[in-house]
């Protein structure tokens, strides 16, 4: 009894084993079947590849003549073209070269004013070869404008410190004022510089005449003064 359970049991083992296996195999044959779906093999056929190649080859060996009339005719209209544009590019370069040749108009000459000197002007005074000069005196936008020159011809320079510039009017009355564009230092044999020394036009009312007074700072061992400079209106 123990040996036929023995078989029996052996040969249900080696059924289960065939039935997985054959199903396996069907499955793994359908699943390929579907993935090669679409897909072709290449054409290795030698005749087929001869064949092409032959009639792509008598293709491009066809050759088309022409004939020498045709060649003869497209040759000269070439020819006719490329002097008819030669002559046109020629016609045109001599044009351009007898307008260049043209003699161009005189240009009319600008008179070039000389700013004339203004009456009473300038007013000078030196010291220790330090040029102190205004030039001319005018109104502009409320206040009087005195264009003054500075030059040192001597042989050290000197410094100068505008806030102590004295204004003083006919009157003896001093005179606010502000001076812009002068150096603070003048070098010894500099070339002239320019300034401008405003007063308020409020200040200057009654007022004819005024005086500058300046002093070299710090050593203060020269004065500039340039007196009756005529500021009347």
């Amino acid at each position: 009894m123990r040996f036929n359970s023995t078989v029996l049991l052996t040969l249900s083992l080696l059924t289960l084993m065939l039935g997985a296996g054959s199903v396996s195999a069907f499955l793994g044959f359908d699943i390929g079947s579907k993935a090669l779906k679409g897909v072709t093999a290449p054409d290795a056929r030698p005749t087929t590849k001869f064949a092409s190649s032959k009639a792509n080859s008598q293709q491009h060996g066809e050759l088309t003549l022409l004939k020498e009339e045709e060649i003869l005719k497209v040759v000269k209209s070439r020819i006719d073209g490329k002097t008819k544009a030669s002559k046109s590019k020629k016609s045109e370069d001599d044009e351009d070269i007898s307008s260049s040749q043209k003699t161009p108009e005189p240009k009319k000459t600008q008179e070039i004013t000389e700013e004339k000197p203004q009456p009473g002007f300038p007013i000078s005074s030196e010291n220790g070869g330090v040029t102190f000069s205004v030039q001319s005196a005018r109104y502009s936008g409320g206040a009087l404008l005195l264009k003054v020159k500075m030059q040192n011809k001597g042989s050290d320079s000197v410094r100068f410190l505008y806030s102590f510039l004295d204004v003083t009017d006919d009157k003896g009355r001093t005179l606010s004022a502000s001076a812009d564009g002068l150096p603070a230092e003048l070098p010894a044999n500099g070339p002239t510089f320019s300034g401008t020394v405003s007063i308020p036009t409020a200040l200057l009312d009654d007022v004819k005449r005024i005086s500058l007074a300046l002093t070299d700072y710090p050593a203060q061992k020269l004065r500039l003064e340039v007196s009756n400079i005529p500021v009347g209106k």
